[in-house]
């Protein structure tokens, strides 16, 4: 009787599989993986690539399996592509030998759900973009997405987020709630909470995150993570289901300045569809940011302490029940922990100075004199036109094709006891920058003049004060316990919005922890189109102190 080859090693398969040796053997493959991949770095993984020490596959399916395990808990991971990664894993491990491969080539990475994808739900959080039957599938990729793909990642999935995108938490109803990482019963900080808790706890080796008043560098400090803000023009917002596109940006977080520094060189692109970016590449002073990356980066820089973000704005919050802790300054715990920071960027040659002069209240009453909610709804209409279902491209289309109402407070409402004023007219601003035309009468008042007058304010400030940048905390308050009976579901309050304002870069990195072991970011503002410089500095605080430390994650399988 012939036996067929192929069952007989299948036999001797199973039998092996039986002796403990021989699990052993396994069990100690798997801990090796885990060993080389905790915590890996685009460089690292690419290494371990050519050395041949793992396949793409295998590097996806070990992340895959990660999230399976945790994300039970976290609830970081909105939407999981397993079959789609490893689709594109296993294509990539059979390219032929010597092809050429871009800078992210078999780097797992998850995308924030506001982001389109093409084919994928871009939900931006909220359970209205997916009705079944009705869902907002994306017809094609933003061009962030489309560039990380051109370079080789694998897209893992989508993260969660606060609906539109607008909370400095990250409770969605799309998605419902996402722990930090250092402790799930804490807020992980938002909009990009969901990203920020996926690279922490090693979901993926980085992810994407927007920021419109802090939502990279927020949820990047609670995790401590880096979370870069670029140059607004630098990337592309195009494709992004907007909170408030005159504010709104994107750019990458990760564990490591490296990688966020490659993944922003990924990123970085213009398009005829985000005005924003048009001619950037003659901006940027380098679009090669590993160049900048020198350890000693920071000796000689000089570097301010905005004084209202540090002590508060007082005439501006005043002393009612719904102004913030101190009107507005950062609490004890969080200076303590930021004059450690200066000490650590002094003890790496900087110099920090610390002065009532350096962008005052004045200062942040200037930012706040921008007024952009008359044009919110012209930033959700273009993108629902580029970038909709079938069903519908405009408010309009989404309401009659649904019938559900659009939230009123991103086509210029408010949200009762949120948000302050009244609803406003909504309009198109309608600028030209190249051409100086203005179509709205009032955009100049509301928009163009404050952003115009607080920006000279601010490089005004770098020189006469010779400034390299600004440093101060991510936040104002350290994350809370947002579990507890009657705990704030707003989110932990932070005072960076002026920096999407005035269209800056700007960078959080880990600054070290809490008493309670909860991560401090570390927040450095920088020159525009200097974003080169800013990578540097960072890059040069993170060797010097190696402040960032591994969660210790609680296990719960995603169902």
């Amino acid at each position: 009787m012939r036996t067929n080859s192929w069952v007989v090693a299948a036999v001797i398969g199973l039998s092996m599989a039986t002796v403990p040796g021989h699990a052993a053997q396994r069990q100690t493959g798997r801990e090796k993986m885990d060993r080389d991949l905790i915590e890996i770095s685009v460089p690292g993984l690419e290494r371990l690539y050519a050395e041949h020490r793992y396949t793409v596959t295998q590097v996806t399916q070990w992340y895959l399996d990660r999230i399976k395990k945790y994300d039970g808990t976290y609830k970081a991971v909105l939407y999981l592509d397993a079959e789609g990664a490893l689709g594109r894993a296993a294509a990539e491990d059979a390219e032929p030998k010597g092809a050429q491969h871009g800078a992210l080539w078999g780097v797992p990475i998850l995308v924030k759900a506001n982001t389109s994808v093409q084919g994928w739900v871009t939900s931006a959080g909220w359970k209205g973009f997916a009705i079944p039957g009705k869902e907002l599938v994306a017809p094609k990729d933003a061009m962030v997405v489309r560039r990380l793909k051109e370079a080789g990642a694998v897209l893992l999935g989508q993260t969660n987020m606060p609906d539109f995108a607008a909370s400095d938490t990250n409770i969605s109803t799309a998605g419902g709630r996402t722990g930090d990482a250092y402790d799930v019963r804490f807020s992980p900080g938002g909009s990009s909470g969901g990203t920020a808790t996926g690279v922490a706890g090693n979901f993926a080796v980085l992810g994407t995150g927007t920021d419109t008043a802090n939502s990279i560098r927020q949820p990047a400090a609670n995790n401590s993570l880096v979370g870069f803000l670029p140059t607004r023009g630098l990337t592309s917002i195009a494709g992004i289901e907007p909170l408030d596109w005159l504010r709104d940006n994107t750019g990458p977080l990760a564990r490591d300045v490296t990688s966020a520094a490659i993944a922003l060189e990924v990123m970085q692109a213009e398009d005829p569809l985000d005005a924003w970016t048009y001619r950037s590449s003659t901006k940027v002073e380098a679009r090669t940011y590993t160049q900048y990356l020198k350890k000693d980066a920071l000796k000689g820089k000089r570097f301010g302490v905005p004084w209202f973000v540090l002590n508060g704005s007082p005439d501006v919050y005043g002393k009612g029940p719904d102004a913030p802790p101190l009107a507005g300054a950062v609490v004890p715990e969080t200076r303590g922990a930021f004059m450690k920071a200066v000490e650590q960027l002094k003890a790496a040659g900087a110099t920090v100075v610390i002065d009532p002069k350096i962008l005052p209240e004045s200062f942040f009453k200037q930012t706040r004199q921008l007024n952009t909610r008359p044009y919110r709804r012209q930033g959700v209409d273009s993108f629902l036109k580029e970038f909709g279902p079938p069903q519908y491209h405009s408010v309009a289309e989404y309401e009659a094709a649904t019938g559900e109402t659009f939230p009123a407070f991103m086509v210029g409402g408010v949200r009762p006891g949120r948000d302050a004023g009244s609803a406003e007219e909504q309009k198109k601003i309608e600028n030209n920058s190249e051409a100086g035309v203005i179509a709205d009468n009032e955009a100049n008042k509301n928009y163009f003049a404050p952003q115009t007058a607080a920006l000279t304010e601010y490089e005004k400030t770098l020189r006469e004060w010779k400034l390299d940048g600004f440093v101060y905390p991510a936040l104002q308050i350290p994350t809370y316990d947002e579990t507890l009976p009657g705990a704030s579901t707003a989110g932990p309050y932070s005072e960076t919005g002026w920096v999407n304002k005035i269209g800056i870069p700007a960078v959080s990195v880990p600054g070290g922890f809490y008493a309670d072991g909860l991560p401090f970011g570390l927040e450095i503002s920088g020159v525009r189109w200097k974003d080169g410089d800013l990578l540097g500095y960072a890059y040069s605080y993170e060797q010097a102190t190696h402040n960032r430390r591994l969660p210790k994650l609680v296990e719960g399988a995603r169902k």
